[in-house]
């Protein structure tokens, strides 16, 4: 569907704290919208490579990563491998990614590595409509590099006590980045995971999002559900393994919430 006239929209899915359903908004997410017809690359920048084995690849095949494209020493084509999930590539991770902030540390421009790996003429090839950035849970120079070459960010958040307090930190850091390095980064939107509606809880935590961020909350909520947790041991997007569970069905509502955003 892409247009290599056109460049890809690349958004990060950040959240400095771990846990909070990162990885698995960025497969389902990513998943949802190749199964609308857009072609999507998800760059998986955790060390822990969650992403990467959730969608298949064992590291035995990792031969190009994402620390590649840092490097300077593949292009995103090099890189990018298909997946069970047609329109759906993966650039995957390796634990030398573990190493980044040393390895960068002395590299002229070292935040802005990934936004001039993804640069148009780079992209071409691949004819994406979407880019998504599976970022570490922290706040590292991968995550800084995730949030210079982006759009816009993609904030999971838990529906925890301390969840909008653990917000505040990396709504700081996109601030930063744009009077920086980016000043067109903006906030896609707040997406409220592993919400149960049934306690008081969640219901408080959901309430004080909207009040506090507005229309940036998503009005889809990402129910807590096994069959979510249960994917990634089988490499499936949750829409592969149980379709008509409820984390498929709220992943399909989150993207065509995202694409009704677009127009």
């Amino acid at each position: 569907m892409a247009d290599p006239r056109y460049q890809p929209k690349i958004i990060a899915v950040a959240n400095q704290k771990g846990g909070v359903g990162k990885t698995t908004t960025a497969i389902n997410l990513g998943a949802a919208l190749a199964r609308r017809e857009r072609r999507v690359l998800l760059v998986d920048l955790d060390p822990q490579g969650n992403a990467s084995t959730g969608l298949g690849l064992p590291p035995e095949d990792r031969k190009v990563s994402s620390f590649d494209l840092l490097l300077g020493e593949a292009t995103p084509g090099d890189a990018a491998h298909p997946t069970a999930i047609p329109n759906l590539l993966l650039v995957p991770a390796t634990s030398d990614l573990s190493g980044a902030d040393l390895e960068l540390g002395e590299r002229q421009g070292r935040t802005s590595l990934l936004r001039g790996a993804l640069r148009q003429p780079l992209m071409d090839e691949l004819t994406l409509d979407y880019i998504l950035i599976d970022c570490p849970p922290s706040l590292n120079v991968l995550t800084i590099n995730a949030l210079v070459a982006a759009q816009s960010v993609l904030v999971p958040l838990q529906s925890e006590f301390f969840a909008l307090e653990g917000l505040s930190q990396l709504m700081l850091t996109i601030r930063e980045v744009r009077q920086s390095a980016n000043p067109g980064l903006r906030i896609e939107g707040v997406a409220l995971t592993m919400v149960d509606r049934r306690t008081s809880l969640a219901q408080q935590v959901e309430a004080d999002a909207r009040e506090n961020l507005g229309d940036l909350v998503f009005q889809t909520v990402i129910p807590r559900n096994v069959r979510l947790s249960e994917a990634p041991s089988h490499a499936q997007s949750v829409l592969d393994y149980d379709p008509s569970s409820s984390g498929a069905n709220a992943y399909r509502a989150l993207a065509a919430e995202l694409l009704a955003r677009e127009t």
